[in-house]
Parts: structure tokens; C-alpha cells; sequence
């Protein structure tokens, strides 16, 4: 292929797991990527058995499969901004952060995921402590929900004050820009964001969604932000622009299964 015929098309990198009902993980975050017009590549970190009443069976993928995933897209295709998800282990983690530092991965997204919305935590303490001291360093924005920031930070988190303790105290650990999302939050300050980079101490609010069918939101909202990173925009703007696209989606989220369904990725293309 000739310079002149290939395509100009920005590329995200998403290493995360599999959902196999299709709501978060990988395949939420290609179809975020799409919707953006970004062209998604990815590296599985684990495959899970899910639906919308849960998960069944998590399996991890071998280190060295998700650092082949990762060079082959990196080396080849080259990455404009890139995200994490769930990297289940310490081992995985620590392979990941190695890449991002060896292939000098920009524009790092890094979902913290440690704890579900509900308050569940997912992986293991030397997971956690392992995603805290070596990747999110590295990370161009961090996105802790309500208890992932609590863990992080070692502060109790009920208020909006509390929130913007949690994210000037995450700062600290090395990232350019903290987002404490506010999912789990209660009230009115449910959907409520904070973000700090450095500098900044701001608020981020939309209209507050009255739906069940919230899953995947969180990954969601990592991968419109990197989107809208590879698209060229500050993380101010990608963040904005991410957290109004989520909420859009949130209004028209699927009502699919017996437990709770995913956001609509594609709300344009739905049927009304």
C-alpha cells in the first residue's frame, strides 16, 4: 500500500477483559471506539463468562499473550491514546505497565478496576497495590469510581467535599489528571464527578439518568475519553465530551436479560 492510499484514521489501544453478554470490558470499548469514528484495536487480559445477572467464570489470559497483543498492535499500527480495564492480577499488571513504559504508550487511560459500583472488590490486595504504585504513575488520567477512590486514597468518601479530598490525595500517587467518579454516590451527587490535575479543582455534573440498566459505565466512559484523546482533544475537553456521551447513552440503555443491561454505545442507530 502507497502513503498516499492508507488511511488517516486515529487508533485506541484498549487492554481489558472479555464480557461475554457484551455490556462492558472489551467489547464496550470498541463499540465506544466506533462510535467515534476511532479506529479500536485491543489486548485480552481475561476472558469472563457474564450476563446481566453476573459473572460466572473469569479465566486469565497467559503474560505473555497479553504482552504479544500488545506489541503486535503498538509495533505495527502504531496507537494514538490507549486504555486499561480489567487486568485482574499482579503479574498482568506489572506486564502492562512494563509495555506502556517500553513502547512509550501516551495518553494512558486508566480505569482502576478494583471495586464494582456496588462496593464488591474484584482483585486482590497486592493487585490493588500493584496497580496503585507501578501503572497508575503512568497514567494520563486516572478514573476511580467512589470505592476504587476510597481504597486509593484511604479516605472515606460521602460527600462532594470527601470526593475532592479522595482526588487531590490520588493525585499525589502520580497522575497527570484524577476524575472520582460518582456512580456510587448517593442523592444528589450521584453522577457527580471530580477532577484535579494539579491545578484544577473542578466539579463535572450532566442530568442524572433514571435507569437500572447502568452496566458498562465505567468502562464506557474510559474509552470515550481515550476516543476523544486519539481524536486530538485536551483531557479537559476529552473528558467533558466522554462524560456526555455516556449520559446520552445512559438515556437510551438496553433493557436486555433478566438482571441489569448495558448502556446503548450506538443510541443513534436505535430503534425509538
Amino acid at each position: 500500500m502507497t502513503d498516499a492510499n492508507r488511511t488517516n484514521i486515529p487508533v485506541a489501544l484498549t487492554i481489558a477483559g472479555s464480557d461475554s453478554g457484551g455490556g462492558a470490558g472489551i467489547q464496550a470499548d470498541l463499540r465506544t471506539f466506533a462510535f467515534h469514528c476511532v479506529h479500536g484495536t485491543s489486548a485480552l487480559t481475561c476472558v469472563t463468562a457474564q450476563n446481566t445477572l453476573g459473572v460466572m467464570r473469569v479465566d486469565a489470559m497467559p503474560i505473555e499473550a497479553v504482552i504479544a497483543q500488545i506489541e503486535a498492535v503498538v509495533k505495527d499500527i502504531g496507537v494514538q491514546a490507549s486504555k486499561t480495564g480489567m487486568l485482574l492480577n499482579q503479574e498482568i499488571i506489572k506486564a502492562v505497565a512494563q509495555q506502556v513504559e517500553a513502547l512509550g504508550l501516551e495518553n494512558l487511560v486508566v480505569d482502576p478496576v478494583m471495586v464494582s459500583r456496588t462496593g464488591a472488590q474484584l482483585i486482590d490486595d497486592d493487585a490493588i497495590a500493584c496497580l496503585r504504585d507501578v501503572l497508575i504513575p503512568k497514567a494520563s488520567i486516572v478514573t476511580p469510581n467512589r470505592y476504587e477512590a476510597q481504597l486509593l486514597s484511604g479516605l472515606t468518601i460521602n460527600t462532594i467535599d470527601e470526593m475532592r479530598a479522595a482526588a487531590q490525595r490520588i493525585y499525589q500517587l502520580g497522575a497527570k489528571v484524577v476524575l472520582v467518579k460518582g456512580g456510587g454516590m448517593q442523592g444528589s451527587l450521584r453522577g457527580v464527578d471530580v477532577w484535579f490535575d494539579g491545578n484544577r479543582l473542578e466539579t463535572l455534573s450532566t442530568s442524572s439518568v433514571d435507569t437500572t440498566n447502568t452496566h458498562g459505565t465505567g468502562c464506557t466512559l474510559s474509552a470515550a475519553i481515550a476516543a476523544n484523546l486519539a481524536l486530538g482533544n485536551d483531557r479537559w475537553s476529552a473528558v467533558r465530551l466522554a462524560k456526555d456521551y455516556v449520559t446520552t447513552a445512559l438515556k437510551h440503555a438496553l433493557d436486555i436479560g433478566e438482571g441489569v443491561g448495558p448502556v446503548g454505545h450506538f443510541f443513534p442507530l436505535l430503534r425509538s
